[in-house]
């Protein structure tokens, strides 16, 4: 719709097409339409076929009548079926077809004074609250009002309140019912988009937390199992490579258990176990470690958000740089994580040469700071290197 809300100024009504699961429900609104048209074509196409003088006793305009009535109930369901799908200027088109055929029948009827009839012009109406905005919808019945009272008062005998407020029923119930309709409809749309984008977002949070989370501790793993296979095909130290690899094992449960965290939206990371962690898993990789000896200064709100700029820095230093050092710095409302890599192919996903499109590394930080009112900067260092941030705007 042009605006939200069903009565905005340009709300042209656009419902979703039916689903596989919704056509037994499409089928069954299409029969109840159709018994609404039981009553009225019975009642017209009886009065046209009367053999007494109280209906129109020309043949043809018998036939007429009988031909407009269908034909204006056929227009009036596919109206309701399909006329949604129609652009803006077809709708107003067949609104104004319907109006006609509409007053074309009262005519045939029983001349003029049959088009103030209280109920001529109430399945058109309907139709009007049902394709156009709901502004108009209304405006037209109260339009639609006016014109049969003036009918009423053209035609001869006096004209009573009593004949002006029958009127009313006629416009306002058909237009009322109609919009209540929409209402709920598009309650029902709304719905849906409230599920659906709750299940995306839901999908990015879990796509976001275990990149972040087996990204590190995958990459951790990897260096571990390396150096212990290093050292044991160098014919070192056994007992360091069996350190290593349990390690590895301690490491591997970890894992598991902070993925069925983070499924569950349990997972809190914390920054002082996230510079423990950086600090082995730089020393398994070669990788000098220079970090704060603690992270206790750092508002509770900022330490989450950290601790995981901090692992996906570490994770990509470990991987990407080839860096021998590795700093981190720490603030009130910053952090930095700083390498002395080569800068040439890194691969870094969260920036490096594909700084034009961050990575999901660098877009899920990115998420995660603007949460606390942050941001996050990626880019190569004047003298050489790499330098990840996070601050508080």
């Amino acid at each position: 719709m042009g605006e939200q809300g069903v009565w905005g100024r340009s709300a042209w009504p656009v419902w979703n097409p039916a689903r596989p699961g919704s056509r037994s429900a499409h089928v069954r609104g299409v029969l109840v339409l159709a018994l609404l048209l039981v009553w009225p074509l019975w009642e017209t196409l009886r009065e046209a076929l009367r053999p007494d003088g109280s209906g129109p006793q020309a043949p043809a305009v018998r036939i007429a009548l009988g031909a407009v009535t269908v034909l204006y109930a056929a227009g009036w369901l596919w109206s309701m079926i399909a006329g949604i799908r129609l652009p803006p200027r077809r709708r107003i088109l067949l609104v104004g077809a319907l109006f006609a055929l509409a007053a074309v029948a009262a005519l045939l009827r029983d001349g003029p004074l049959y088009l103030g009839h209280a109920g001529v012009f109430s399945y058109v109406l309907a139709v009007a609250a049902w394709l156009l905005p709901a502004r108009w919808g209304v405006l037209l019945a109260a339009a639609t009002w006016l014109l049969q009272v003036l009918a009423q008062w053209l035609a001869p005998g006096p004209v009573t309140w009593e004949h002006v407020g029958g009127l009313v029923p006629g416009v306002v119930i058909p237009v009322a019912v109609t919009l209540l309709i929409r209402l709920v409809v598009q309650l029902g749309q709304a719905h849906e988009e409230i599920a659906a984008l709750a299940a995306a977002a839901e999908r990015d949070r879990l796509a976001r937390d275990l990149h972040d989370v087996l990204g590190h501790s995958l990459t951790t793993i990897t260096v571990k199992t390396a150096l212990a296979r290093r050292v044991l095909e160098s014919g070192g130290d056994v007992e360091r490579a069996m350190a290593e690899l349990r390690d590895v094992e301690r490491l591997s449960r970890e894992a598991h258990g902070e993925v069925r965290l983070t499924v569950s939206g349990r997972r809190r990371p914390s920054l002082a176990a996230e510079l423990a962690g950086a600090r082995a898993a730089l020393r398994a990789a070669g990788i000098s470690p220079i970090l704060p000896p603690s992270a206790d200064h750092v508002p509770a709100e900022l330490a989450e958000p950290f601790a995981y700029v901090l692992r996906e820095g570490v994770t990509n230093v470990i991987r990407h740089s080839g860096a021998t050092r590795c700093e981190v710095l720490l603030g009130d409302d910053w952090l930095e994580v700083r390498d002395n890599g080569t800068g040439q192919d890194t691969g870094r996903e969260t920036a490096g040469r594909h700084a034009a499109k961050p990575g999901n590394g660098l877009s899920g930080l990115a998420e995660r700071l603007r949460a606390v009112g942050g941001r996050v900067e990626a880019g190569p260092l004047p003298a050489g290197g790499f330098r990840l941030r996070a601050s508080r705007a």
